[in-house]
């Protein structure tokens, strides 16, 4: 399953923006985001994402396989809860079951 349009959300409202958007254009918000990347074995995988999302200030999670190629990218939006983000847990499950090594990618508002 392979789910990314690359592109960034904003951490105010959750709505894409274009990578070199300063401002959102649906509510206004200064875009800052820092990146950072975690390599985590498979079993592994479920339990750092849902530490990542309960951290409360990332706002897309992109999971990527030992040759780089993007496996599931998680928009997580402020005020995403258990029920919303179930799917994407399910699917993160048969990465984990699949992959031996995965490169996990943080954006997180400043």
């Amino acid at each position: 399953m392979v789910i990314s349009d690359n592109m960034p959300y904003c951490a105010r409202c959750g709505k894409p923006v274009a990578e070199d958007a300063r401002y959102c254009p649906n509510c206004g918000a200064p875009q800052r985001i820092k990146t950072e990347s975690f390599v985590v074995s498979g079993e592994e995988i479920v339990d750092r994402v849902k530490q990542l999302i309960h951290e409360g200030n990332v706002t897309r999670i992109i999971v990527k396989s030992e040759k780089d190629k993007t496996l599931l990218d998680i928009p997580v939006t402020a005020g995403a809860v258990g029920t919303i983000l179930f799917p994407w847990m399910a699917a993160l499950g048969v990465i984990a079951a699949l992959a031996t090594r995965c490169k996990i990618t943080v954006e997180r508002a400043e």
